[in-house]
């Protein structure tokens, strides 16, 4: 009954930005952490972002300095801010929320750098 839907994804060039969105429905993840993970083709998946209840956040090296995530309790939402987009950064992105080692993830939605 969990569900996390994302959006914002699509084709942009590099050097560009795009903004993805994660909505939650089914529970409030207000005290929980969310983030964002992203898995390129042919490669594992791998933690981008996440944000805590306090709104403290964390970040994968290669997208430091260049993505923000944030989230709006109120909405239940979680977003991840892409500036300075590279090639490297195709990916499908996920959404997750996490309670206490229990997992909730969103389907995906493609993030495609190139030019």
């Amino acid at each position: 009954q969990v569900q996390l839907v994302e959006s914002g994804g699509g084709l942009v060039q590099p050097g560009g930005s795009l903004r993805l969105s994660c909505a939650a429905s089914g529970r409030t993840f207000s005290n929980n952490l969310m983030g964002w993970y992203r898995q390129a083709p042919g490669k594992q998946r791998e933690l981008v972002a996440f944000i805590t209840g306090y709104g403290s956040t964390n970040y994968a090296d290669s997208v430091k300095d260049r993505f923000t995530i944030s989230r709006d309790k109120a909405k239940n939402t979680v977003s991840l801010q892409m500036n300075s987009l590279k090639p490297e950064d195709t990916a499908v992105y996920y959404c997750n929320a996490n309670d206490y080692g229990m997992n909730y993830w969103g389907k995906g939605t493609l993030v495609t750098v190139s030019s």
